[in-house]
Parts: structure tokens; C-alpha cells; sequence
């Protein structure tokens, strides 16, 4: 089997035929699909998802870095009510992104050091965003890093240089998604020099669809594409990225 460790199939892409999709990568092999949350508009459609699958989906609870804005601290303190209550595998979609707009940046930092705090309360791992962010994700966990902090860098796009500083933190894996297949990427150059041990697949579906589906919507079976261009940088087979990040899965989130 395979693990989507990272996927929003519950947003409105998917609202024509959510239930074929989620059937269709069970079907492939994909048998768990991971759900980050956004924002507290969709904890609801997250929540119902895994009502509707409760064998294959499991949800995280957090606040994506892109929707901190003016009213952050009122989600936040919603969302750590659903955490005390609920039962959810990880707190994501966290962490910082400066590519679009800086206005919230003193805002994304707090409200990512506030989240980590509850994942170490929690015992939870963190999913981390980070886009144009890494220099002060990296300054972040220098300063809260220790031996209970683990989790996803998710959707990785840095350097090497970078790759290694997040295997630093010892706690923490790389989540590979679709843009490994992209022509001038490069990210098989900054990650080929680590061990099988380090990575976990995901799809970030409907966003970020690997070759051959560039420009279309992305769905979670579309991570066999990701596994098999893994396999490829490492000149393994694919059975064998199937049994590591499957079970690097298994023990970053605690799943059976």
C-alpha cells in the first residue's frame, strides 16, 4: 500500500466527485490518505471525509500560513478547542509563506510557534509549509527544537544545503510530491544524497499534479507517478519506495 501523507480532498475541487476520488486511490493502492487542514472553513468538509472513510482518512488540525490574517488568534483559539476534542494525527498545515504577500510575517511566526507548542503538548507531529520561508522556519526551530519535536517538511522544493539543515532537527522527514517530476525542479539534486529513510510521497492534491498531468487537477492515486519518479533517483525498485515510505509514514503519524 501507499500513503498520501499530504492531501486537501475535501476542498470545493472536489465537491462534483469527492467519493470517486477518494475510491479510485484506494483502488490504485493508495489506502490512507492523510488530510492537513486550512482554515476554520474547512474543518467541517475535512471532518466529514473521514466520517465518510474512516478506514483510509485521517485529518491534522491546524492553521495554513497563507490564511493568517487579522482575525488568526479567533482561529486559532477554535481550533485548539477541535484538537483537545478531536482525533487528529498531526497538527498541519503550519509554518510560513512569504511568496505571495509579507504583510502577516511577525503574525505567521507567532501563530507557527504557538501550533508547534501544541503538537508538543500533544505528543502530535507538525506539517510544516514553508515557501520563501526557510531561513525563518530554520531560525524557529533552532530555538524550539528538542527531542519531543518530529515531522513533515511537506512539499519540499529547497537545496541540498537546506535538506541537510532539516536533518539537523532529527526529528523530521521530507514530504516529495509532484514537483520532483518537474523538468528543471532539481530537487532530485538536493535530496539524492540522503537515505530512503528521510522521505515520505504525497500528492497536495487538487495543486502541484505530477508529470503526466501538469495543468490538471491533482488527485491522490497520482501519487504511484511520485513514488515511480523516486524510484527512479534512487535506482530502486518501485516495491521498495512503496515499503519505506509507507512504513516512514506509519511511524511519523502512528498508524496501523
Amino acid at each position: 500500500m501507499f500513503i498520501d501523507t499530504h492531501t486537501h480532498l475535501y476542498v470545493d475541487a472536489f465537491d462534483e466527485d469527492r467519493k470517486e476520488v477518494v475510491q479510485k486511490a484506494i483502488d490504485a493502492g493508495v489506502e490512507f490518505l492523510l488530510l492537513p487542514n486550512i482554515d476554520v472553513e474547512t474543518i467541517d468538509s475535512m471532518n466529514q471525509l473521514v466520517i465518510d472513510f474512516p478506514k483510509n482518512c485521517f485529518a491534522m488540525m491546524g492553521l495554513h500560513p497563507g490564511n493568517v490574517k487579522e482575525d488568526w488568534r479567533e482561529q486559532l483559539d477554535l481550533m485548539h478547542g477541535k484538537l483537545a476534542n478531536g482525533n487528529y494525527i498531526a497538527v498541519g498545515e503550519i509554518g510560513m509563506d512569504l511568496y505571495w504577500d509579507k504583510t502577516f510575517i511577525e503574525e505567521q511566526k507567532e501563530a507557527f510557534r504557538i501550533q508547534v507548542n501544541w503538537a508538543k503538548e500533544r505528543k502530535l507531529p507538525i506539517v510544516i509549509h514553508a515557501r520563501d520561508a526557510f531561513d525563518e522556519i530554520f531560525e524557529i526551530l533552532d530555538e524550539m527544537n528538542d527531542d519531543s519535536l518530529r515531522g513533515i517538511f511537506h512539499c519540499f522544493t529547497g537545496t541540498k544545503e537546506q535538506a541537510d539543515k532539516i536533518m539537523t532537527y532529527g526529528g523530521f522527514l521530507l514530504g516529495i510530491g509532484g514537483v520532483l517530476t518537474y523538468k528543471n525542479a532539481k530537487i532530485d539534486e538536493a535530496i539524492q544524497h540522503l537515505s530512503l529513510d528521510k522521505f515520505v510521497v504525497e500528492t497536495d492534491s487538487p495543486y502541484l499534479p505530477p508529470v503526466p498531468y501538469r495543468g490538471k487537477r491533482n488527485e491522490s492515486s497520482y501519487v504511484l507517478h511520485v513514488a515511480e519518479k523516486l524510484a527512479d533517483v534512487f535506482q530502486v525498485s518501485l516495491k521498495e519506495i512503496e515499503e519505506k515510505t509507507t512504513e516512514n509514514a506509519k511511524k511519523m503519524f502512528g498508524l496501523n
